[in-house]
């Protein structure tokens, strides 16, 4: 265990302890040296014994500090800096260097510093002991001193303002509810209600409490109830009285269920307090019973009022504290994967027996997902999807006069964006930072800009010179100082060089009244915030355990209680946009990150709830990724613990232009995930996504063989598998002798799959793009990819988005390869069909002139496929007669959501019309809308016709299928084509 070694000490001796044969017959005394005296520098530990050499130099190598400064009895990771991954490193580092073979039951705590690290290597390689003992006699190091007069300070050069399409260099993706499996649908958590189950219950004051307890007593359940919010150390004394009473299982978490106030209705003590009760609490309950809540079987199960969809819907979130509670649940499960964590989310009524019952539910079932929530009696979760920045609204624009108001402007990547935003616009920026106001003739900026290891070795002399001892902590904590001063005059000067005007301020984002003033300052001189960029923040990553409550309050008071402040002290001052700095860990959810993620999750859901209390306000929140080159996540061991999740590091020259890209492309609002790949973050909790595929029934729908998952991200996704030898749409759909899919059985796939687990919804319309066709090569039997994803529209109708892709493998051995074929749209309704009827008069038989024979000269379909009768073209428009007495469809012949054939009609009929026309044949590219308003039963004998009219000389086609009474079957919006060369002549 790596924290068994703090020291470098520690690490020698774990040498000695390892390699025996290399211990000298004086073994270093454990005992620290004693102090210098005050006025001489302290003594390096650098040694003629070469195991301490050898080990010095790999920690020198991992720590970036030259070996005169390791003294033996430092600790590893307070005064050195070396933290629980490098000591790893570090540790097998020393084993590859003497040999020693790897230790099962290594524990890296006895061995905190490098004395005993080297004791370490004498114990495991005994062959290695020097005949006398380790000496602390210094050597000289041959450094120069570095001269006192002050560097003459490097230019800084303007900024040269990046392009804003740099952004589109990684995926933006866009946080979005989506519909989750009937929870009856999925697969048992693993967790037990019964007689041998006890677990703790934190009550709301609405009921919903009352309620639950009322079904656990019925199980058997032992309930061990909170009524009121108690203080942290009364809640700590109840919990661990508990736990001497024995095992606790579970964990149910409803404060957030309660009414809050409106934000703007808040003082900062109020919103303390509600942050207390809601997660700090939470927090503590958590760390509490964090070594009984262990292993499969134990949960932690919370519930939100935001709303129902976490407030991804369009009204934002209702009761956004709740958000700190996600976000606490979303980390807690990173850090304990294998229990059951759920963060359930409801509407803001005042039911108390319906969300009882679906806590318990959510308890016993559905192991695939961590946020839940319920709308409309539909269950949903929350994922997101790839979409462009431009929407096609219009966006704000930058300029001179815009107002910035910027926290955490001393950070290396806020001070970066401010320059990006100050080069585009010359605004006004309000740069808000703990940091003192920089002194631009600060020599040790000046030093940080030419020349950081000069710094670091004057730093040394600077300390050594006062008479204290420094050590690597120590420096690297003075220059992480004067760095942030540096990223603040960097700020500055791009504010200036751009022509803009900066007003710097040095105050605590803890400090209610200090922010205030500011943003008097900012009402009085301008009247108006255009954007609040809030970046402030810091990071303390500590398993739950380690995790002290002063340390989560820290982290989590500055992003929370700063950004309330600010926008208590904007009270009724117009604010164009604000964007939050948020994370992965807010959206995901990270080990060892409870209080950020808490904190981050929370700015969100406040910032979404703004769509209610500010509406004029557009609030966004950046979900980053760690970035690579500047900021925290460079430092120490993240870039290669983030390697090894999968998940890659944000290139600045993307990341530094996002926040341009969000404010001017258009008036998006929301909260958008920005980053690579995602890695274990983007995993799935279950193989199937929660799902049990053997309770899903089918109905007998054609195109739906096998259900496989309900993935969390990707949906449901369903393999069919087709035979051109037994499917007359396919094989009386061939193209040169290669059966090929029709686009109207992709349509048809698309709407069984809509509805597949979306009982009481029809399909009210169909879009879809058909990117390639999906061939059977020497006519053998292919299987379809599907997969849908289904979101809520906001006007009780859902939208599935939906995939159909195909499997390419050439070789056994080569990894397979999935094409894209056809992408839609399928919008499902519960509202009744509104059935259309227009003024129609058949055309006569002289009219339609071009008849079966010449329509299947020249098309390919067999009989099956053979659906116009006879077609005449008029203009810009043309009339077709369906065919009698079709042939069926499939095998068996099946019932159909969308009348395939007729849509068949409607595309054989327009690509009539282009031959006639344009001499050109075409096949199916997209389709704008596509409704069913009858099914061709219905047309009880009458004969069918489709209308079709060309727009814009071919470029679309509107087609309605109607029969000899008018009524309307099919209405087909945005139909269009792609030509294929060469000349045909019907």
């Amino acid at each position: 265990k790596l924290r068994d070694y703090p020291t470098l000490r520690h690490v020698i001796n774990f040498v000695y302890d390892r390699r025996p044969d290399l211990k000298p017959s004086a073994t270093p005394a454990a005992a620290a040296p004693a102090p210098a005296a005050a006025a001489a520098p302290a003594a390096p530990a650098t040694t003629a014994d070469p195991v301490t050499e050898r080990v010095l130099a790999v920690v020198a190598e991992k720590t970036g500090y030259p070996p005169e400064m390791l003294e033996l009895d430092l600790d590893l990771e307070a005064d050195l800096g070396v933290d629980t991954v490098k000591q790893a490193e570090t540790f097998a580092a020393i084993r590859e260097a003497f040999g020693i073979e790897r230790v099962e039951d290594l524990k890296l705590r006895d061995y905190p510093t490098l004395r005993h690290v080297i004791n370490f290597v004498y114990d495991r390689r005994p062959d290695l002991k020097p005949s006398e003992g380790v000496t602390t006699t210094p050597v000289a190091t041959g450094a120069a001193p570095v001269a006192s007069a002050a560097p003459t300070p490097a230019a800084q050069p303007a900024v040269t303002l990046a392009p804003v399409e740099n952004a589109d260099m990684v995926p933006r993706r866009v946080v979005v509810p989506a519909l989750r499996p009937a929870i009856d649908l999925c697969k048992p958590t693993g967790v037990a209600l019964d007689g041998n189950t006890r677990v703790v219950v934190m009550m709301d004051r609405g009921g919903v409490g009352k309620a639950l307890l009322n079904r656990l007593e019925k199980r058997g359940v032992g309930t061990l109830v909170i009524e009121e919010p108690p203080s942290a150390g009364e809640l700590e004394q109840r919990l661990k009285g508990w736990l001497a009473e024995g095992p606790i299982h579970g964990v149910y978490w409803l404060p957030a269920l309660d009414v809050e106030p409106a934000i703007e209705e808040m003082d900062l003590a109020t919103w303390r307090e509600l942050n207390r009760v809601r997660v700090k609490n939470l927090y503590l309950t958590l760390r509490t019973l964090y070594d009984t809540l262990v292993g499969p079987g134990t949960f932690l199960v919370s519930a939100t009022r935001l709303g129902g969809l976490h407030g991804y819907g369009p009204e934002g979130a209702s009761a956004p504290l709740g958000g700190a509670v996600v976000g606490c649940a979303k980390s807690y499960k990173r850090e304990r994967q294998d229990i059951l964590v759920k963060a359930v989310d409801f509407e803001p009524g005042r039911k108390t027996a319906e969300p009882a019952d679906l806590l318990i539910a959510e308890t016993l079932f559905d192991p695939g997902v961590v946020e839940v929530g319920y709308r409309d009696s539909l269950r949903y979760t929350v994922t997101f999807e790839e979409r462009p920045a431009a929407d096609g609204t219009p966006g704000m624009t930058l300029g001179k006069d815009t107002v910035f108001v910027v926290t955490g402007a001393a950070g290396g990547i806020t001070s970066a964006i401010t320059a990006d935003l100050a080069a585009a616009s010359g605004g006004i920026f309000y740069l808000l930072d703990l940091t003192p106001k920089p002194n631009p003739d600060d020599p040790n900026i000046a030093l940080f800009r030419q020349d950081k290891e000069a710094l670091k070795r004057k730093l040394i002399e600077d300390f050594r010179a006062a008479g204290e001892r420094p050590t690597p902590v120590m420096i690297d904590r003075k220059i992480l100082a004067i760095e942030r001063e540096e990223a603040a005059l960097r700020a500055i000067e791009a504010v200036q060089a751009a022509g803009g005007t900066a007003h710097y301020f040095s105050v605590n984002l803890l400090d209610g009244p200090g922010v205030a003033a500011v943003i008097t300052d900012v009402r009085e001189r301008y009247g108006r915030i255009d954007v609040l960029l809030h970046a402030g923040g810091i990071e303390i990553s500590k398993a739950l355990p380690d995790k002290e409550p002063k340390e989560f309050d820290l982290v989590f008071d500055i992003k929370a209680d700063g950004y309330f402040s600010i926008l208590n002290a904007a009270k009724g001052m117009p604010i164009g946009a604000t964007v939050v700095f948020s994370s992965v860990a807010g959206r995901f959810g990270n080990s060892g990150q409870s209080d950020y993620s808490s904190a981050n999750d929370l700015l969100c859901k406040v910032t979404s709830s703004m769509r209610t209390w500010r509406p004029e306000t557009r609030g966004i929140a950046i979900d980053w990724t760690a970035w690579g080159g500047i900021g925290m996540a460079t430092r120490g061991s993240i870039p290669k613990i983030m390697e090894m999740a999968g998940i890659d590091m944000l290139p600045p020259e993307a990341g530094i232009p996002t926040i341009r890209r969000e404010l001017t492309k258009s008036a998006f609002r929301g909260e958008i995930v920005v980053g690579q790949r995602l890695g274990i973050l983007a995993a799935e909790f279950d193989e199937t996504g929660g799902l049990d595929p053997a309770k899903v029934d089918t109905g007998g729908r054609l195109m739906i063989g096998s259900v496989k998952a309900f993935k969390l991200y990707g949906g449901i996704e369903v393999e069919t598998t087709l035979d051109p030898k037994e499917q007359p749409f396919l094989y009386d759909h061939q193209i040169d002798g290669v059966p090929v899919l029709p686009g109207v059985m992709g349509t048809e796939a698309f709407a069984e799959l809509a509805t597949l687990l979306t009982p009481g919804f029809r399909v009210a319309s169909i879009s879809e793009q058909f990117s390639s066709p999906f061939k059977f090569h020497r006519n053998q039997p292919r299987t379809l990819y599907l997969s849908a994803t289904i979101h809520p529209t906001g006007n009780g109708t859902l939208v599935a988005k939906t995939t159909l892709r195909g499997m390419v493998q050439p070789r056994p051995e080569l990894p397979p390869r999935f094409d894209t074929h056809f992408v839609g749209e399928v919008h499902l309704t519960t509202a009744p069909v509104e059935e259309r009827t227009i003024d129609f008069v058949p055309p006569s038989t002289e009219a339609l002139d071009i008849d079966w024979e010449r329509i299947y000269r020249v098309y390919f379909h067999g009989p099956a496929y053979q659906v116009m009768e006879r077609i005449g073209v008029m203009g810009d428009r043309a009339v077709a007669l369906m065919a009698d007495s079709l042939p069926p469809n499939s095998a068996p012949d099946a019932p159909m959501l969308i009348a395939p054939r007729l849509i068949e009609l409607c595309f054989q009929a327009a690509g009539m019309w282009e031959m006639v026309t344009h001499r050109a044949m075409a096949l199916p590219s997209a389709i704008g809308s596509v409704t069913i308003l009858r099914q061709p039963e219905r047309a009880e004998g009458r004969r069918l016709y489709a209308l079709v009219a060309a727009i814009d000389g071919g470029a679309s086609y509107d087609v309605q299928v109607v029969d000899t009474d008018g009524n309307v079957y099919v209405d087909l919006r945005g139909y269009r084509t792609s030509r294929l060369p060469g000349e045909v002549t019907v």
